[in-house]
């Protein structure tokens, strides 16, 4: 253990280490920590990505939360320091997820860009918004918990050197929910108090990329790009036709409800949505589902098909 125990959001937290030749695995681990950590806690921490170990842990037992990163050795400071705002903002994190408390997105939108599109555009690097957000953007009626971008290998870093003073998990190799390891990080833009989570990785596309790198299969990613305007700027966001898919396979059916009609109105790429939903193992049900959806979204159930050229 390397910092410990340490209170916040109703949890006990520890942070450990285990060195592993020029590698080191960083744990954060978060239990229950009752009256004395300013709890109960409001909830579950698997709305943040974290999960329970495959065994039980040393410190917290079979119902431990974690945290898992493997990282280069003497990134120590680096950690701590992510550990830290990790606690300081578990009670604002928490009350968006089951207190109602509102995510102020569109004001760290507008501060992750300002930071980011210098940074990364002077360095030549591929960048976009996915997810809720990419969706909002474009008209669907949702509201997003985080802002959720994708990169290449080297925009990991370099996000991460855009928004370092807001980094809650380090630049590392991780696990999160639904995905193979990925290389990514999180941070939390805006007060300890208010703020909203922005997640991003270099790792592989679940749909677009099939299990290869974001490099490996460019030219098809960018092909679930397309541009929105932000504040006055362009700004790439992954195309309603790749969120729809995502929720489809991810079983998420008011999602790719309320994407629909949007999607619908535009004229889909129906093209797309097969050879992405048959990428994606979907059988056949869920493409029935799919098809269903899209068909009966509009006005009067009939629309025409739209193809972007990218």
């Amino acid at each position: 253990m390397i910092s410990g125990p340490d209170l916040g959001g109703g949890y006990l937290h520890q942070l450990t280490r285990e060195v592993r030749e020029s590698e080191a695995r960083f744990v954060f681990h978060a239990q229950a920590g009752g009256q004395d950590a300013g709890g109960p806690a409001k909830g579950p921490l698997d709305g943040l990505g974290w999960f329970h170990p495959d065994t039980a842990c040393q410190f917290g037992g079979p119902n431990c939360w974690h945290r898992e990163f493997t990282i280069s050795a003497g990134e120590e400071a680096r950690v701590r320091a992510t550990y830290n705002r990790t606690r300081f903002v578990f009670e604002a994190q928490l009350g968006q997820l089951y207190s109602g408390v509102a995510v102020p997105i569109r004001d760290a939108l507008a501060e992750v860009v300002t930071r980011l599109r210098p940074l990364l555009e002077a360095a030549g690097v591929w960048w976009h918004v996915r997810g809720s957000t990419s969706c909002l953007l474009q008209g669907v009626a949702t509201l997003p918990r985080e802002i959720e971008l994708v990169t290449t290998g080297p925009g990991v870093s370099l996000i991460a050197e855009g928004l370092v003073e807001y980094l809650i998990e380090p630049v590392a190799r991780t696990r999160w929910p639904g995905r193979a390891e990925v290389l990514g990080a999180r941070a939390f833009v805006g007060t300890l108090a208010r703020g909203a989570r922005v997640s991003w990785s270099g790792g592989a596309e679940r749909v677009l990329a099939g299990g290869t790198s974001r490099e490996e299969r460019a030219p098809e990613a960018e092909a679930g790009v397309c541009e929105v305007v932000w504040e006055g700027q362009p700004l790439r966001v992954s195309r309603l036709e790749v969120e729809f898919v995502h929720a489809i396979l991810e079983g998420r059916d008011d999602g790719a409800k309320a994407i629909a009609p949007i999607l619908r109105s535009q004229g889909p790429d129906l093209e797309m949505v097969r050879r992405l939903l048959e990428r994606g193992g979907a059988g056949t049900a869920a493409s029935e589902r799919a098809e269903k959806l899209l068909r009966d979204s509009g006005p009067d159930g009939a629309g025409s098909e739209r193809r972007v050229e990218t």
